[in-house]
């Protein structure tokens, strides 16, 4: 990002950039940032795709023509795919871009073994916008608020952090809540994130892994009813409780293995804190145990799926059995 920073500076353009990862908010202002000091409002000379059905042929023939009354043309192209599948026109193509052409691809997952990662790589630049580190979105929260001269504790930080998952796309959403809500006020505290910032589904089915590991299972299914309450579909819950599941595994395996935390977080590609709370989770569970979970959180999903199962039901079975005092070792369904 420090690259893009510096073209954005001193106005010199690469051919071509990659902003890739799981941060939106990142991708989205490097993305706006480069459009506005390139086109700004100039519609004539900018042109933008998105998605994975993407003509080819028709973004080359863009890419060959002209800019109209202007040094620069610019062509971003998002979620399209290109990245994760076999290339060879754009690869090739890439290694040609004429001098008044800038090309943005912004994507979620890519293949480094792809030709045209390599080819952008080698012509441009690739930037990895994943969710930060817990430093840094703190860093970044005191100098949003610094900017709108206030100050902001650093337990009100954290409580932040809880509540929006790390995503700086919800930082931001619920920073600006706080702005309004705080007024004339300068200082911002823990009750002020009480009274504002929801607390997102994410972060709850955090908190309900977390009673189900220490078997307060009361706890867990009041949790559980409280994502009903807000209307959350089961078969969400199903799904967030199996990425959870999943991601506690994988932070038992690589400590099992001696990997750092650090390195943990960074192979799995969340922020180190979040990491961290799998390793506190992880400590409750055996390896058996969170792989027996996950096949009977597809098991459950397939009875659902079937109708051989009620979905509200089948969360619930899953939210017993494991925060039960003694998991058995056997499939719920």
């Amino acid at each position: 990002m420090k690259v893009i920073n510096e073209d954005i500076k001193n106005k010199t353009f690469k051919k071509v950039y990659l902003l890739y990862g799981d941060e939106p908010y990142l991708k989205k202002q490097y993305r706006d940032r480069i459009k506005e000091n390139i086109t700004g409002s100039d519609t004539m000379n900018f042109s933008y795709y998105k998605g994975d059905k993407l003509n080819i042929k028709e973004i080359i023939e863009m890419a060959d023509t002209l800019p109209f009354f202007s040094e620069k043309r610019l062509i971003v192209i998002e979620n399209s795919g290109f990245f994760k599948r076999s290339n060879e026109e754009l690869a090739a193509f890439i290694s040609i871009l004429p001098d008044y052409l800038v090309l943005v691809f912004v994507e979620e997952a890519v293949d480094e073994r792809n030709k045209l990662f390599k080819a952008v790589k080698k012509e441009g630049y690739v930037s990895l916008m994943n969710q930060q580190t817990e430093s840094v979105l703190i860093k970044w929260i005191g100098k949003c608020f610094k900017e709108k001269e206030m100050t902001i504790e650093p337990a009100a930080i954290r409580l932040l952090l809880d509540k929006t998952d790390a995503s700086m796309v919800l930082i931001k959403a619920e920073m600006d809540k706080i702005i309004s809500y705080c007024g004339t006020r300068t200082k911002v505290n823990t009750a002020d994130i009480e009274a504002i910032c929801s607390t997102m589904t994410v972060s709850k089915i955090f908190d309900m892994i977390t009673a189900i590991a220490v078997k307060r299972q009361q706890e867990a299914l009041r949790l559980y009813y409280d994502l009903l309450a807000q209307k959350e579909p089961p078969m969400n819950i199903l799904s967030l409780m199996v990425r959870q599941f999943n991601g506690i595994l994988q932070v038992k395996e690589a400590l099992a293995m001696g990997v750092n935390s650090y390195d943990i977080a960074k192979s799995m590609g969340v922020a180190p804190f979040i990491a961290q709370k799998y390793s506190s989770q992880a400590k409750n569970f055996s390896i058996k145990q969170l792989k027996l979970a996950l096949k009977d959180l597809a098991d459950v999903e397939e009875a659902v799926k079937t109708g051989k199962l009620d979905a509200k039901m089948a969360v619930e079975l899953m939210i017993i059995k494991y925060s039960a005092k003694k998991v058995e070792m056997e499939h719920v369904g």
